[in-house]
């Protein structure tokens, strides 16, 4: 009998060992922590570090809307970072547009102006007669102030707000933007903007994030990229659109069946000897304003996959063609070493009508929705 009643209370302990455990793994949740990350002037600019359950994580500074890491695990498991960035707010505040938002243009507009309505407005030019990503300062070296924190079952994000005045950087009207991030339970980045203005404007917003799902020291020529564009918009030697849409099919461009980046980035053709590597904009099939899924990028090594969806009509695939510099934790840039897909409007917009409008009238509300979704395979 005494014999039994150790086995019971053996097997009593044993259940409420596992009893004591399993609310471990059922409590476990999401979680934003928020620290100082350093002062812009005499603004300070905070870090909020969103993690799921698993442990991946990204975080995001309130400067520029940066996103400064994303960790993310590897086909063993490993957590590993999947986005180029610093140690420094100095750092950032030299090179703002890594991982930045990008406002109120993102992109170039051909000499510098536009005009709207019969008005020219002229803009400061700071690449070539061309003026990119809104000029040197713009909503990329902006503290943005955190208006919401989120906190939901499946997901943890943290809201932005910038009010930008009449004639920022040369663009009419007051606009009032917020940008929301979102990182879910799955690994899924979610990027939502939001603008209103008080007077008709033009605006055009995507992330800067340069991405290597392997290595920051390594090139990314390995990576396999799939687009779900048949067409790209070919530039001029000043990088401005020339308004034709050319079919990917049979040139260096195609990647409608997944290739590797470096397959054909040093092909004779004259698209690639003007940028020295692939900085263009592809169309996106059968666009429509709904969210949809529009490229897939893949690294052989670490099995780590990106798949992004958008609702906007282009995605600007750049190589980080001759990118130099040294980077977190005082690795050396490469050429070539990170990749960015800007879902965007295409470039140039304000000035070829047969684009889509990048047009904001007074009284409506832009909004536009980016996910970049990490897994592995």
């Amino acid at each position: 009998m005494k014999k039994i009643s150790i086995i019971f209370l053996g097997f009593a302990l044993l259940i409420l060992s596992c009893e004591n455990k399993k609310p471990e793994v059922d409590n476990a949740k999401h979680s934003i922590t928020k620290s100082l990350y350093g002062h812009s002037g005499d603004k300070p600019v905070h870090e909020y570090t969103l993690t799921n359950p698993s442990g991946a994580s990204v975080s995001i500074l309130t400067f520029g809307g940066i996103v400064n890491s994303i960790m993310v695990p590897d086909r063993a498991g490993d957590l590993g970072e999947v986005v180029l960035g610093f140690d420094s707010l100095s750092q950032y505040e030299q090179r703002s547009s890594f991982g930045s938002i990008v406002g109120r243009f993102a992109n170039r507009i051909a000499n510098a102006r536009f005009e709207l309505d019969g008005k020219v407005y002229k803009l400061e030019a700071n690449n070539g007669p061309n003026n990119l990503h809104s000029g040197p300062k713009s909503f990329k070296t902006e503290v943005w102030e955190v208006v919401e924190e989120i906190q939901k079952e499946d997901t943890v994000g943290i809201r932005l707000k910038f009010v930008c005045p009449h004639m920022y950087d040369g663009f009419p009207g007051e606009l009032t933007s917020f940008v929301t991030y979102q990182w879910t339970s799955d690994q899924a980045l979610i990027i939502d903007y939001e603008a209103t203005t008080d007077q008709k404007t033009v605006l055009n917003f995507t992330n800067h994030s340069y991405f290597n799902l392997a290595d920051a020291g390594k090139p990314i020529l390995d990576h396999e990229l799939k687009l779900m564009a048949s067409h790209f918009l070919p530039i001029n030697e000043f990088s401005i659109p020339t308004g034709e849409q050319r079919e990917v099919k049979d040139t260096p461009f195609d990647f409608m069946t997944a290739k590797a980046v470096g397959k054909d980035i040093n092909a004779e053709y004259d698209q690639l000897m003007l940028t020295k590597g692939y900085d263009h904009c592809w169309v996106i099939d059968g666009w429509n304003g709904e969210l949809r899924q529009i490229a897939e990028l893949y690294e052989p090594t670490t099995g780590r996959q990106m798949t992004t969806f958008t609702t906007e009509p282009g995605v600007q695939v750049y190589t980080a063609n001759g990118l130099k510099g040294t980077g977190r934790g005082g690795m050396p840039f490469v050429s070539q070493g990170g990749i960015c897909l800007e879902t965007q409007h295409f470039p140039d917009s304000p000035n070829q009508p047969e684009f889509p409008t990048t047009v904001l009238e007074a009284g409506n509300t832009f909004q536009s929705k980016t996910i970049y979704q990490f897994s592995v395979r």
